[in-house]
């Protein structure tokens, strides 16, 4: 299976549709699938909305939990490849990441309305 890089930066904003979710390599037993180097996989769904475009949902693994991403935050995802599979007459994309990490919220830049002073 070969991957494909993906330009994040061409994606618009992406946003955490769906938070953080050990991912299933058998669901019979219930056994969360790990990496080689022995960390769980989480499942992040994100959305992703290019101008003016419909939204899209994908369902993006990455190595171990990703701190602080809850559903509706704005996210960053680094390392994003795809890759192409088929299993008999199903075919897809699939989408893995090195991190998923929450894009910090701006500060706020309203200040303060100066009281006007004068006390009789």
């Amino acid at each position: 299976m070969q991957s494909m890089p993906v330009d994040t930066s061409r994606l618009g904003v992406l946003r955490c549709a769906v938070g953080p979710e050990p991912k299933i390599a058998d669901f019979e037993s219930k056994e969360v699938k790990k990496d080689r180097d022995g960390n769980t996989i989480y499942t992040v769904a994100v959305t992703v909305r290019q101008d003016g475009r419909r939204v899209s949902v994908i369902e993006i693994a990455v190595p171990g939990e990703p701190k602080g991403v809850v559903e509706g935050s704005e996210v960053r995802v680094t390392g994003l490849e795809a890759f192409a599979w088929a299993m008999g007459d199903r075919h897809g994309i699939s989408f893995r990441a090195a991190a998923i990490t929450p894009v910090p919220a701006p500060a706020s830049s309203a200040t303060p309305s100066a009281s006007k002073g004068g006390g009789a």
